[in-house]
């Protein structure tokens, strides 16, 4: 890792220290009975999500995606596996459903201990948003199809970025509503929330598209991703 981004890593760190996040729940490695690779334990992460997540339009994106750099923070013991894909919904009727792409597929077979779930971004689109209740009952069943794996996983939801600009049907007014049905189903769920949203909202310059975050705003949401899960 270069000295540009070491330094920009730990000005985010700042950052993070004084974000807000509502995750109740701390991750433990004694908590899982883990894989062993070279006699050590491994807890498997998978992050759940679309373009955001996949790290579209991050510089270096294998190295500097949120889960890549999530993965630098939570060191050896922890296997971060990146399941973004652009453009997904989690809305099964949505116009790409997650539910239906390789990698909802792969997340499974990955056996994870952990979940990180951040969808919602692309579900503000007028042609895939039906309402908060309909969001509310596909967002649980999500909760409930990740909860009914062999590994039961333990999940956090996180709040989606802010959208700086209305674009590709993505809007600002619509993803307000979709926040408060992850709140909604989190709490029917009893599932700790991590608010990306407010850890990241101020920060327009980590937005070139007004949309995707860039490797700085990537790095502000690993590390307001590993405060929850390790504070």
């Amino acid at each position: 890792m270069n000295r540009h981004l070491l330094c920009l890593l730990a000005f985010v760190l700042t950052l993070a220290g004084c974000s807000s996040d509502k995750a109740t729940a701390n991750l433990k490695v004694s908590d899982f009975q883990t894989t062993q690779r070279g006699g050590n334990p491994i807890i498997r992460i998978a992050c759940i999500g679309d373009s955001i997540t996949f790290g579209a339009g991050v510089e270096g994106r294998e190295t500097n995606s949120y889960p890549a750099q999530l993965a630098i923070l939570l060191g050896p013991k922890f296997e971060v596996k990146n399941f973004g894909r652009s453009g997904a919904t989690l809305m099964k009727n949505g116009d790409l459903p997650y539910w239906t792409t390789d990698e909802f597929k792969g997340s499974d077979q990955f056996a994870p201990d952990v979940i990180i779930l951040k969808l919602g971004t692309n579900d503000t689109k007028p042609q895939n948003w039906k309402g908060k209740d309909a969001f509310i009952n596909d967002y649980k069943a999500m909760i409930d199809h990740y909860r009914s794996l062999p590994s039961h996983p333990k999940i956090w939801a996180c709040l989606p970025v802010p959208v700086y600009e209305d674009k590709w049907g993505i809007n600002a007014a619509t993803l307000e509503q979709a926040i408060d049905a992850i709140q909604a189903a989190c709490e029917n769920k009893k599932i700790p929330l991590i608010d990306l949203n407010d850890a990241l909202t101020g920060h327009a310059s980590f937005f070139p598209d007004k949309i995707h975050p860039n490797a700085a705003g990537a790095a502000l949401m690993a590390h307001t991703i590993y405060q929850a899960l390790r504070p």
